[in-house]
């Protein structure tokens, strides 16, 4: 191989390596057993992780609150359309669909625990999820929170 192509397949192969690794829409790296917090709307929310099926089927059912800046966080395998029930609740919550780049796509405000066996979710016009956050009812408005706003894990 001449100097020419040599230099021209380096000069490409750290041009790939810069595009994939500073590219905007690159997926952020999540280290999910390391979450403690999420950063939304400006505020920091301790969460507790919802990894399993089990824990995830469980949910906030059962406890009797949340303190205002704690949350649930549901982590799933791959994005795709989850919803959520009020099953065993004993007080209303928001509930934030995150995507898998760190965007809300859809939030419901003040889901009731009287309305089970509704469910919520987002409508098939909506993207993927790949986390859900549960947080005490009023906090979106609160915070004044929107689709497409940005979340970060801490």
């Amino acid at each position: 191989m001449n100097k020419k192509y040599f230099f021209l397949i380096i000069f490409l192969l750290i041009g790939v390596f810069f595009v994939s690794h500073f590219s905007k829409n690159s997926i952020p790296s999540v280290n999910i057993e390391n979450i403690k917090y999420v950063k939304i709307g400006g505020q920091d929310v301790k969460v507790d992780l919802a990894l399993t099926e089990t824990q995830q089927a469980t949910g906030l059912s059962g406890r009797q609150g949340l303190a205002t800046n704690e949350g649930m966080l549901f982590v799933f395998n791959k994005p795709d359309k989850y919803s959520f029930w009020m099953k065993d609740m004993n007080f209303p919550i928001d509930i934030i669909w995150i995507t898998e780049d760190m965007k809300i796509i859809y939030i419901k405000k003040d889901a009731l625990p009287s309305l089970y066996p509704e469910t919520y979710g987002p409508t098939t016009s909506d993207a993927n999820a790949k986390y859900v956050l549960e947080t005490i009812a009023g906090f979106s408005d609160k915070n004044n929170l929107k689709i497409g706003d940005n979340i970060s894990f801490l």
